[in-house]
């Protein structure tokens, strides 16, 4: 019995291996079209593809596109939607690091030496400026890279946000509590939206908004206007009459990313400062000498009408270095609350990072504003994390235990405050 199955299987291969070899064909008899299945061989590639491939992995996509094509099938034709990725890579040019001496050309004689000497330790080597506010009276302390600082400005990116979310409160859109649906079951409120920087959501308020209210508010709040008083080289960042195009994201895009607008780090300052002393937009004032530090007067440009708005934007301020876009600031820093918010964008090869700041203090108070602007490593978690050294440093020279002894500063403007117009 075991010898018949023993037969019976050499049988059955016998027929296979004639079966296989009656239906092999030669090589040039086999059809040419690609089958489903493909043996992928490995190839060696040039020093320089290797290279090429290396600056695409570390590139960002940036365009996807829906493309509509046509099936043409017996019974007529049938319309299908195929999604097509172009994938465009963001090629960045600029270098965001510099062995030049930034600060070169920089007038000091009138700022705070201990100030300015820990925003240039914070920014290193880094391409970029530093400006440092007193928020109770518009002082700059200290202005490092002074020539960037006091450009015609770049796009705000995220940090737009602020304006907008300050519009939206003021208006009554929403409350810092409101849930905002983003579609579906998906709602994000303000506090969370200003800790993550959600474009989403400032798209959002900024169509309901609409391009006139978002304007009048930008404007109120300092934007397409100088920020300093008579400070040399300053020059003018641009808010501009029209809503951008639909086509490049309409109004919805000015309020997320900023585009279209140009801000300069002493218009951002000068905001920041305003809601970290309660309201007064002061024009800034950068004394050359000694003798201006002692003879200095506040200049108010206008009093804002947002104290009580000021909680409710704090609170996702606060959120963005506890645990948002700017929690890399703790890296260095941790000793005191810091209020902040980020920005990150690029235009033409170079990428911007903003971080805009306060530490929430009754005393010792400052306002910062790190701008860089560089390559892939210039981004508004940089600016943060610079920002946490630029912290530690003063903490070091006891920065604000000295200042234990002023009166926190207050919601109104002082007496010796003087109203001006420029």
């Amino acid at each position: 019995m075991n010898r018949q199955i023993v037969k019976r299987i050499l049988y059955l291969l016998l027929i296979l291996g004639l079966a296989s070899a009656a239906f092999a064909k030669p090589a040039s008899a086999r059809p040419t079209h690609p089958t489903h299945r493909a043996h992928v061989a490995h190839v060696q590639e040039t020093a320089h593809a290797r290279h090429h491939m290396a600056q695409l992995a570390h590139a960002h996509p940036v365009a996807t596109e829906s493309k509509v094509v046509v099936v043409r099938t017996r019974s007529g034709k049938l319309r299908r939607t195929v999604v097509v990725h172009h994938r465009s890579y963001e090629h960045f040019s600029a270098s965001s690091f510099t062995n030049s001496d930034i600060t070169q050309g920089d007038v000091t004689a009138g700022e705070d030496p201990v100030v300015r000497q820990a925003a240039i330790d914070a920014l290193g080597n880094m391409v970029g400026t530093a400006v440092a506010i007193d928020p109770s009276n518009g002082r700059i302390l200290a202005m490092v890279n002074q020539k960037l600082a006091l450009s015609s400005g770049a796009e705000p990116c995220s940090t737009i946000k602020v304006s907008v979310a300050l519009a939206a409160l003021q208006e009554g859109i929403v409350t810092k509590d409101t849930p905002v649906n983003l579609g579906g079951r998906y709602h994000v409120d303000m506090t969370e939206a200003l800790a993550h920087s959600n474009n989403l959501y400032f798209e959002t308020l900024g169509r309901r908004l609409g391009f006139e209210r978002v304007r009048h508010y930008a404007n109120s709040f300092g934007l397409g206007e100088l920020a300093g008083w008579n400070i040399p080289g300053e020059q003018l960042g641009i808010y501009p009459e029209q809503v951008l195009p639909e086509s490049e994201g309409g109004v919805g895009r000015m309020c997320s990313f900023g585009q279209g607008i140009s801000m300069t780090p002493l218009q951002l300052g000068a905001l920041v400062a305003s809601i970290a002393n309660g309201g007064t937009l002061y024009y800034l004032q950068h004394p050359t000498s000694p003798d201006e530090v002692a003879n200095f007067q506040p200049r108010v440009k206008r009093t804002l009408d947002i104290a009580n708005l000021i909680p409710d934007i704090t609170v996702g301020m606060e959120g963005a270095v506890d645990y948002g876009t700017a929690r890399s600031l703790h890296t260095n820093f941790n000793q005191l609350p810091i209020l902040g918010k980020t920005g990150t964008c690029s235009n033409n090869g170079t990428r911007y990072g903003w971080f805009a700041s306060f530490a929430n203090t009754s005393h010792g108070r400052i306002v910062t504003v790190f701008f860089l602007e560089g390559g892939r490593p210039t981004f508004g978690p940089k600016a943060a994390e610079l920002t946490g050294v630029f912290y530690h440093n003063l903490w070091d020279h006891s920065y604000f235990a000295e200042k234990a002894t002023v009166e926190p500063v207050s919601n109104t403007v002082s007496a010796s405050a003087t109203t001006v117009s420029q």
